[in-house]
């Protein structure tokens, strides 16, 4: 064996310090005692034995799931949790182990390979929320008794949801392209190649609404490459300005003062705003139309007849006035992009629905002409200078809070007494203004006489005077010399 004499004395074999592929080259400890060129080879094929075997591992959990699924009689199926935390943890187990086999280099490319290995995929690292569990539970539940057929459903579910997580780069269009698409093809396939009735054709795909929209609302909703939270912000922003308007301005048919109107009125504002709350577009539908339902309701209570679509639409306007529903524009995008065609061009929920895009497009469009108002007091109203009148504290129901009658009262008595200071302040501004022009007149008038007439002043003659006038001191002088007459 070759030895040499290292820095301090202590004798190395040589061959240790050799590659440990025997390329002949020297091996770096900080590389596993492999030199730069095999361990790279040895880091890449580590890399592709890893990509095969998350591979073969994702085949081996979907054959897993399927026979879980037809096994309807067995032990109860995993969750789609328990096999997503499942897959999870294998990725994690596999990747420390390739943590542990490389250590990391110095290189900065060497750095950003092992923190892409590092790095689980979207689709595994995304937690699925209760609601998610539960609604892939209940799809797997409702399946079941399609047998064969729903294992195909379930499949192609499964593939499109991974489709659409490797395809994010999608615009919000192209991705409602793809999932009309994807109803359309599934609405055929049920229909002719498994010949499915249409009232369960229907059934099912609500349910694989359902079940998708659920998995990808946290991706297609009020997306950030769209101006949808504009939109919103913009809606929102008009309709607190129209906080004025009444029911009589819009001829609504509805008399909140009766109990079960009031009832109706609250519970149809409480549908539109939980419509937000809702993932699925039916779901979002059908709060759309429980809304509308109480509203033909009210107006059936008030007029004791059937309501009209005349009467609907104005007191749709009016609810939405008065509950000015959190990401309205959001809410009637996302349901226009992913509702299933079927659902929202037929039925009872697509005509409440087109009433809602229509009460939405008048609000936006809301001007005096529709209320009954001159433009100037549209204005006034819009800008908080002034508020439309409120009836006589003797035309209330005695049932009416005092407190709010005072607070209309005093409303009213403001109104009034800024009506009377504006008054005041353009009269006051009037008169400053005549007297500075009769000022103005007034002395033009003095300056064309003056010069027409002009004054010419002569000065007056001096008269003679003493000699000791200008003598201030004469009481000083000595007295005047008097005559002497001598003796002689």
């Amino acid at each position: 064996m070759n030895m040499q004499t290292g820095r301090r004395g202590i004798h190395v074999d040589q061959s240790d310090l050799l590659c440990k592929k025997g390329c002949g080259f020297y091996g770096n400890p900080a590389w596993q005692g492999f030199c730069s060129k095999c361990w790279r080879d040895e880091y890449q094929r580590v890399r592709q034995r890893q990509i095969q075997e998350d591979w073969e591992l994702a085949e081996r959990l979907q054959r897993e799931e399927e026979a879980a699924f037809a096994n309807s009689q067995g032990a109860q199926s995993l969750t789609f949790s328990k096999f997503e935390e499942k897959k999870t943890n294998e990725k994690t187990r596999k990747v420390t182990t390739v943590k542990k086999f490389f250590t990391p280099s110095s290189r900065a490319s060497t750095k950003k390979e092992i923190q892409d290995i590092k790095a689980p995929s979207p689709s595994l690292s995304r937690q699925t929320s209760i609601e998610t569990d539960e609604v892939s539970k209940d799809f797997v539940e409702f399946l079941k008794t399609y047998h064969k057929v729903g294992q195909f459903i379930f499949k192609q579910c499964r593939l499109y949801i991974e489709d659409v997580h490797l395809k994010k780069e999608l615009s919000v269009e192209e991705q409602s392209e793809c999932v009309q698409d994807f109803y359309q093809s599934m609405a055929d396939r049920l229909q002719t190649r498994w010949k499915l009735p249409a009232d369960r054709v229907e059934k099912v795909m609500d349910e694989i609404e359902k079940y998708i929209m659920t998995r990808l609302y946290k991706n297609v909703f009020c997306p950030e490459s769209t101006d949808d939270e504009k939109k919103d912000l913009a809606i929102q922003k008009r309709i607190r300005a129209l906080h004025w308007v009444t029911p009589q301005m819009l001829c609504v048919p509805v008399d909140e003062e009766i109990p079960e109107v009031s009832d109706m009125v609250v519970k149809a504002i409480t549908d539109i705003i939980e419509m937000d709350s809702k993932r699925v577009p039916q779901d979002k539908l059908s709060c759309t139309t429980r809304c509308s339902k109480h509203i033909f309701n009210a107006i059936k209570i008030t007029k004791d007849e059937p309501a009209s679509a005349d009467d609907f639409l104005p007191t749709l306007i009016y609810i939405v006035l008065k509950a000015n529903p959190p990401r309205l524009q959001s809410n009637i995008q996302y349901i226009t992009r992913f509702c299933n065609p079927s659902r929202l061009m037929s039925g009872e929920d697509g005509y409440y629905f087109t009433n809602l895009c229509c009460a939405v497009a008048f609000i936006e469009k809301l001007d005096g002409q529709s209320l009954n108002l001159s433009q100037e007091e549209f204005e006034r109203y819009m800008s908080g200078q002034a508020s439309p009148k409120k009836q006589d504290s003797e035309d209330w129901s005695p049932d009416i809070c005092l407190g709010l009658k005072q607070i209309y009262k005093n409303r009213r008595l403001l109104s009034q007494m800024n009506e009377r200071q504006e008054k005041i302040i353009a009269e006051a501004k009037k008169l400053e203004k005549d007297l500075i022009d009769w000022t103005d007149g007034i002395a033009k008038e003095v300056q064309d006489i003056v010069d027409k007439y002009p004054l010419d002043i002569k000065q007056k003659k001096q008269t003679l005077v003493a000699i000791d006038s200008e003598n201030v001191e004469n009481d000083k002088l000595p007295p005047p010399l008097q005559p002497q007459v001598f003796a002689g």
